[in-house]
């Protein structure tokens, strides 16, 4: 028996694949809004983002979200987005 393969995907700020896992996700619903996914598992076509601050900045500077997503992403999902990489790149480097 051959081991499980584990889903990658690329960051849409870096362009660098990880572990699906690893990443934090933004779908458009079917209805046509936007959210974070922590689960991985809402339908509607998602986009991913390392937890890096950086690789955020640079995707949201160039509009990467509303080109992948298909529409316009709104202000207070990139905030708490920006938000929940802040902390997650605080919580890695308290863990160092």
């Amino acid at each position: 028996m051959q081991p499980r393969k584990i889903p990658q995907r690329r960051c849409c700020g870096c362009g660098e694949s990880f572990p699906k896992k690893e990443l934090i996700r933004v779908v458009r619903t079917p209805d046509g809004s936007t959210q974070m996914d922590f689960t991985g598992k809402l339908s509607g076509r998602g986009v991913y983002v390392c937890r890096s601050l950086a690789c955020f900045k640079k995707a949201r500077k160039a509009d990467r979200f509303a080109r992948a997503l298909e529409v316009s992403v709104s202000e207070e999902v990139l905030d708490a987005l920006e938000e929940e990489v802040r902390l997650s790149e605080t919580e890695r480097a308290d863990a160092l």
